[in-house]
C-alpha cells in the first residue's frame, strides 16, 4: 500500500513516471538531445555552421554579390555604358562614388554591373564541371577495375595539360567573330575544371559502396543506376559540393585572368576582368579604376573559398 501511495503522490505532483519522457526538470539540453537520438550528418554540419562566424561572413558576402549580379539597379541607378571622354579620370562625385575611368565611364556603375557576367561565367562553368565530375567520378568509383583504370588515366591526362595554355587556345577556337566571348569562356572553364571534382567524387563513392545499405540494396535486386543515384550519391555528395563551392570562386578568378590577357570577355561585355584589362595601362596615372574592380573580385573569390572551407570543416568528422 505504501508503494501505491508513493506512485499516486508522484503522479499528482506532476512528476513523470514514463522513462521515455525527456523534458523532466533538471535535465540539460545536451541530455535531452542525446535522449532524442543521434542527429544525421547534415544536421550535425548545420549545427556547427550556425556557430561558425566565418561561414556567416562568407555567406553574407556571397549573398550581396549574387544580389548585385541579379539586380544591379538596386545598387546604382547610373548607366554603365554612358561614357563621356571629357570626364576621363575625374575623381568621385555625387553621381560616381568611385570616379571615372579613362573613357569617362562611371567606375562604380561598371563595377556593379560587372558582377553579372563574372558570376554567370563562374556559375555555369561550375555546373558544367560538376556534371562531368559527377559522371566520371561516380562511374569510376562504382564499377572499379578496368573502368576505373581507364577513367582515372583520362583524368590524369587532363590534369597534365597546362591550364592557362589550354584555356587560351580553346577560348580562341570557340570564339565567334562578333561574340562577347561569354559562351566560349564558360565552356572552356567547364571543360578544363572538372578533374578535382571527379577525384573527390570517386573517393567518396569508393568509401560508400561498401556500406551495408548498398549491399542490402544489391541483394534486393536494385540495378546499378538505382544504387548509384538513390543510395550512394546522397551519402557521397557532401565533399563534392564543397569542391564545387571552392571551384566557383576559382572560375570567377580564371575568367578575370583570361579577360586580362585579351582572350576572355570582349566587346560590350562588362566584367571585373575586362575592367582590370582596360585600366592596366593607366594604373600609374589614375589607379582607382583598376583597384576597385580588383577589390570586388578578390573579396568575391575569397568569400566563395571561405564558404567552401567552412562547409568542408563542418562535414569532416575528423574535425569534430
Amino acid at each position: 500500500m505504501s508503494d501505491i501511495n508513493l506512485v499516486t503522490a508522484a503522479e499528482a505532483s506532476g512528476q513523470a513516471t514514463d522513462p521515455r519522457r525527456t523534458d523532466r526538470p533538471g535535465r540539460s539540453a545536451k541530455t535531452r538531445t542525446a535522449a532524442r537520438g543521434p542527429r544525421s550528418l547534415a544536421a550535425d554540419a548545420w549545427f556547427d555552421l550556425r556557430r561558425n562566424k566565418i561561414f556567416w561572413l562568407a555567406g553574407v558576402l556571397v549573398a550581396l554579390v549574387l544580389l548585385m549580379a541579379i539586380w544591379p539597379s538596386l545598387f546604382t541607378s547610373a548607366d554603365p555604358n554612358q561614357c563621356i571622354l571629357g570626364r576621363a579620370h575625374h575623381g568621385a562625385d555625387e553621381k560616381a562614388l568611385l570616379g571615372y575611368d579613362f573613357q569617362g565611364c562611371n567606375v562604380y556603375a561598371r563595377t556593379v554591373y560587372g558582377a553579372r557576367d563574372s558570376i554567370v561565367v563562374g556559375v555555369f562553368a561550375t555546373l558544367m564541371s560538376g556534371v562531368l565530375g559527377l559522371l566520371f567520378g561516380l562511374a569510376a568509383g562504382y564499377y572499379g577495375r578496368w573502368v576505373d583504370a581507364i577513367l582515372s588515366r583520362f583524368i590524369d591526362i587532363v590534369l597534365g595539360i597546362p591550364f592557362l595554355l589550354a584555356a587560351i587556345v580553346l577560348t580562341r577556337r570557340l570564339e565567334g567573330p562578333n561574340s562577347t566571348g561569354l559562351l566560349a569562356v564558360t565552356v572552356t572553364l567547364g571543360v578544363l575544371g572538372w578533374t578535382a571534382a571527379a577525384r573527390v567524387m570517386r573517393s567518396s563513392v569508393i568509401s560508400a559502396k561498401g556500406q551495408d545499405y548498398v549491399l542490402a540494396a544489391r541483394m534486393l535486386g536494385a540495378g546499378p543506376a538505382r544504387i548509384m543515384f538513390r543510395h550512394i550519391l546522397p551519402n557521397a555528395v557532401a565533399p563534392f559540393i564543397v569542391v564545387l563551392t571552392i571551384l566557383l570562386g576559382i572560375n570567377i578568378a580564371s575568367e578575370a585572368t583570361l579577360s586580362y590577357l585579351g582572350v576572355g570577355l570582349q566587346g560590350d561585355a562588362i566584367s571585373w576582368g575586362t575592367a582590370i584589362s582596360d585600366e592596366g595601362a593607366y594604373v600609374r596615372i589614375h589607379p582607382g579604376p583598376l583597384v576597385w574592380p580588383s577589390v570586388f573580385l578578390g573579396v568575391t573569390v575569397l568569400a566563395f573559398i571561405m564558404l567552401g572551407d567552412a562547409i568542408r570543416d563542418a562535414f569532416d568528422p575528423k574535425l569534430r
